[in-house]
């Protein structure tokens, strides 16, 4: 038996089929409260990492059954892969969208194949600021990227999924070469969303100063890197949400911060992140499981679900963008 949130509001349904999306289990919006908005903000709740792991999949469809989740990103070169396909097929209404995964973890192919990106077991670096510098600078590490990048496209159109957005393990696909090559793949294969970390700083540290610093440099980082992405994506006639939540919170990710963010959304169209995991009762976890776990309890928390509801926020997920 799993470790559950005790805000969960009822038994786990996790390998039962889904009827609809996570929205219906919501509240209605306070009426007066929705008049009197200029704008519905409308909020994607996403989970990545989905496939890397049986715990992970677990938290992921009852994230979206019991909880707020809409939409998760998909690793296929993930251990639980072939569960989390057979789970998002028996669960329609959760958007899955492609993790392209360039840096901690494993490739597609093998490893003859692109022997400039990843080691003899397939494993791509550890190191994403040595990985990112190769992609820039080898021409042969680009080559084979892109071939590798082709091949996960290739991997996810294989399960006959739907396939929502793109983003990438620890936002990777931000980097020019994989963004780039991510734009065209993905176009090819359908998809016209891909996920910008655009954050708010000054909310960021309003919540919490802690990694002053860290926030500093990732927000610098990535908003000069947005605006490139952004003018692309546009001409490509790709559309992202205007804000994301989660990348400045990174491994601080909670209810608290939840409920804040839900209070201070800026934009029309947000999104915010989570890396949830469930596990067995008896296990004795570790930091980072913990912090998994409780990532799961804020998707499923009683009071986030109330909060959206008095807020008259509209979940939705990546398709749902232009409706």
């Amino acid at each position: 038996m799993s470790r559950q949130s005790p805000a969960s509001e009822q038994p786990s349904a996790a390998l039962a089929q889904s009827t609809g999306s996570a929205s219906a289990l919501l509240p209605q919006a306070n009426n007066a409260a929705t008049a009197c908005a200029d704008v519905v903000r409308r909020l994607i709740v996403n989970a990545d990492d989905f496939g890397i792991s049986e715990e992970v999949n677990e938290a992921v469809v009852r994230s979206f059954r019991e909880g707020v989740l809409t939409s998760t990103s998909l690793i296929v070169t993930g251990d639980a892969f072939e569960q989390a396909v057979k789970l998002a097929k028996e669960n329609p209404g959760l958007a899955v969208g492609i993790h392209l995964v360039t840096v901690l973890g494993k490739s597609v192919l093998s490893p003859s194949q692109i022997p400039t990106v990843v080691d003899k077991e397939g494993n791509f670096s550890d190191n994403p600021v040595t990985a990112g510098l190769k992609y820039y600078f080898s021409s042969q590490a680009r080559s084979e990227l892109r071939k590798e990048l082709a091949a996960q496209f290739e991997k996810f159109h294989s399960t006959g999924l739907p396939l929502s957005h793109i983003d990438g393990h620890l936002h990777l696909h931000v980097h020019p070469v994989i963004f780039n090559a991510a734009l065209e793949l993905g176009a090819m294969y359908g998809a016209r969303h891909m996920r910008v970390p655009v954050e708010e700083r000054r909310l960021a540290l309003a919540f919490d100063r802690a990694n002053l610093l860290q926030k500093t440099i990732y927000t610098l980082l990535f908003g000069g890197l947005a605006r490139y992405m952004t003018n692309k994506l546009n001409a490509g006639g790709f559309s992202s949400p205007e804000r994301v939540y989660g990348n400045l919170q990174s491994g601080r990710m909670s209810e608290e911060y939840f409920l804040y963010a839900l209070e201070h959304l800026s934009a029309e169209i947000n999104e915010i992140y989570f890396h949830p995991a469930v596990y067995p009762e008896d296990q004795v976890l570790n930091g980072e499981q913990r912090q998994c776990l409780i990532e799961f309890e804020a998707l499923t928390s009683v009071r986030v679900k109330d909060r959206i509801g008095k807020l008259g926020i509209r979940l939705i997920n990546y398709s749902e963008m232009s409706s």
